[in-house]
């Protein structure tokens, strides 16, 4: 397998964009010796700093992948990659277990083996998952109750039946999207979590979850647990702080996401919400004209129409039961899928966020590195500065004491040699003074001033401050250099670090939005194909249900003589309630005149 991260490649670049134009950001990752901060610095300051060593490479996305399982490391894992593999939940009990309250738990059946699991642990699960895989697309779990549903039935939240039955066909749905995914499947806290005999309190505190950091922007992204020093360098941006050179893939994904998750939460989710309490309501008023109806048929003393009522209110019973059934479905396979990916597109809002970080992270670190060599400029140019005066006035020094006449010779020079050396010995006496002044403000500490004692305290005090800023220049210099380097020492290898880190979260995250997008194409063409079904399901169930029954006569005969009657018996039914019977009846019979299936 080839090192999905050789130094020629580009961290942005597909394999279908060879041709295109490559990134704006050039990211080397080779084991190059730098070059030299400042040509003109001199070698007694010590080495250039050593080039960053090479991280330890990982597999990438279609390795992990497209990796044939021969071995498995226990019996959930074996199970999970059979050809038939399907995880359900098949019963949510009550229970006091370990606990002082009753809570719910749901019975997960893999194979042949039961585990029992409450909702706060699937909850720390897809939590655990996220951090060990933050730029994998981790499947949602159902939401929890809104603190509307707390304050309404307050107790009783937790034991409603809709919600009970809600939650265990979305959680089925989230263990099943884990085991048909290529790498979590083969995470084995999951396999642990399907285990009965596994305490899910001992998965959390132990290794690898009990291994995971604070802040998963300072850890590798292949494996947060396992960090490196040089992430220690690194800074933690936040998520609006603007890129200087983005992707324009990822950019087109961020605004495909943002129109995706607001088609879905908002204009859909709030037109299913309404059809379904709209056909609630049909099946409701279905419930009540039926009941009504069955009523009335016993008061009427006409044996046929007698018979047309009560068949008529059998009719509309039938019609609240397919209603219902129609309801079941639609909420199974339409309303919990398109709530779902509505999820979906929050989380995939946050994985690109995390690589907008991560790629923050590699600017401000290249940003800061910059920074620092500048600055290692500076100090290495003042330092070279510094020795070129040194050796000046040391050579002023050398020449004035090798000129100096002795008390001996001095009579006997002439005063043409002393004219010719005027200018060498007013040279020197310069150096000397300059020297003197140099040795007595750099070499020697400064003594303070006496202070009078009256000054007390502030005399002790200024005292001591003139010897903390006091130091000596050249040492203060050196010191500067040597910390600069080994902190430019120290951004290279974070460099090196973020510029792995960012090139795996951009192949890993876009390989796992291209298989999210086969997913969701699969599952909206199901969700589709499954409202057209539900529908003409219902309507070939309702349709024979009023074939025994004569359409037009029948039904204008019938509201005739329920207004006659309710004129004659306004006490038992009021005639605005028959209004209402007949006006329903009409409409209801309506689609089923030309309706041909």
């Amino acid at each position: 397998m080839s090192n999905p991260y050789d130094d020629d490649e580009n961290p942005f670049q597909r394999d279908d964009d060879v041709a295109e134009t490559p990134s704006t950001i050039n990211v080397s990752l080779d084991n190059e010796e730098p070059q030299p901060v400042n040509q003109n610095s001199s070698p007694q300051l010590g080495s250039q700093t050593s080039p960053q060593p090479r991280l330890p490479t990982f597999p990438s996305y279609q390795a992990q992948a497209n990796a044939p399982k021969d071995e498995f490391c226990c019996a959930r894992d074996e199970f999970l990659h059979s050809p038939d593999a399907v995880i359900q939940i098949v019963d949510a009990l009550k229970t006091t277990e370990g606990a002082t309250s009753p809570y719910i738990t749901y019975v997960i059946k893999t194979g042949n083996v039961e585990a029992r699991r409450r909702y706060s642990e699937f909850e720390s699960l897809r939590n655990g998952l996220s951090k060990l895989y933050p730029t994998l697309i981790i499947p949602p779990i159902p939401s929890k109750q809104s603190i509307g549903d707390y304050a309404v039935k307050q107790a009783k939240a937790k034991e409603d039946a809709t919600m009970i039955s809600r939650r265990k066909r979305m959680l089925q749905t989230f263990l099943n999207r884990i085991a048909r995914h290529p790498i979590l499947s083969n995470e084995h806290v999951f396999h642990r979590f399907l285990d009965k005999d596994v305490s899910w309190s001992e998965v959390l505190n132990s290794a690898p979850l009990s291994l995971l950091p604070k802040n998963l922007l300072k850890a590798p992204s292949h494996n947060p647990t396992e960090i490196a020093p040089a992430y220690s360098a690194l800074p933690s941006p936040p998520a609006s702080q603007p890129l200087r050179n983005p992707d324009q893939r990822f950019l087109d994904s961020e605004a495909f996401t943002n129109k995706f998750a607001t088609h879905l939460g908002g204009s859909m989710e709030k037109v299913t919400r309404r059809t379904m309490k709209r056909w609630a309501e049909y099946s409701h008023d279905h419930s009540e004209l039926g009941a009504i109806l069955n009523g009335f048929s016993l008061s009427e003393q006409d044996v046929a129409l007698q018979s047309a009522i009560e068949k008529t209110g059998q009719a509309v019973d039938a019609t609240y039961m397919s209603t219902a059934r129609l309801l079941q479905e639609f909420e199974t396979k339409w309303t919990e899928p398109l709530h779902e990916y509505s999820q979906f597109a929050q989380i995939i809002k946050k994985l690109l966020v995390y690589r907008h970080q991560k790629h923050v992270q590699f600017e401000m670190t290249q940003e800061s590195l910059e920074s620092k060599k500048e600055v290692l400029e500076d100090f290495e140019r003042n330092e070279a500065e510094a020795r070129r005066l040194e050796q000046a006035l040391s050579r002023g020094r050398l020449r004035s004491n090798n000129e100096e006449p002795s008390g001996s010779d001095g009579a006997g020079t002439d005063e043409a040699a002393q004219s010719t050396s005027g200018t060498d010995h007013a040279d020197a006496g310069v150096s000397s003074f300059a020297a003197s002044i140099r040795a007595r403000s750099v070499d020697q500490p400064r003594t303070p001033r006496p202070r009078r004692s009256s000054y007390g305290f502030f005399s002790a005090l200024s005292y001591s401050l003139h010897g903390m800023v006091d130091v000596d220049p050249e040492a203060a210099r050196r010191s500067n250099i040597s910390k600069t380097r080994d902190t430019i020492s120290q951004l290279e290898d974070a460099l090196h670090a973020s510029a792995q880190d960012l090139k795996y979260a951009s192949s890993t995250i876009q390989a796992d939005l291209d298989r999210f997008q086969r997913q969701k194409v699969a599952d909206l063409r199901e969700m589709t194909i499954d409202m057209a079904r539900i529908h003409r399901e219902w309507c070939k169930q309702v349709r024979p249900i009023y074939r025994y029954c004569s359409i037009d006569p029948l039904i204008n005969h019938f509201c005739c003589r329920i207004l006659k009657h309710g004129q004659r018996q306004k006490g038992r039914l009021r005639k605005s309630s028959l209004i209402r019977i007949s006006s329903r009846m009409h409409l209801l019979m309506r689609p089923f005149h030309r309706l041909d299936i």
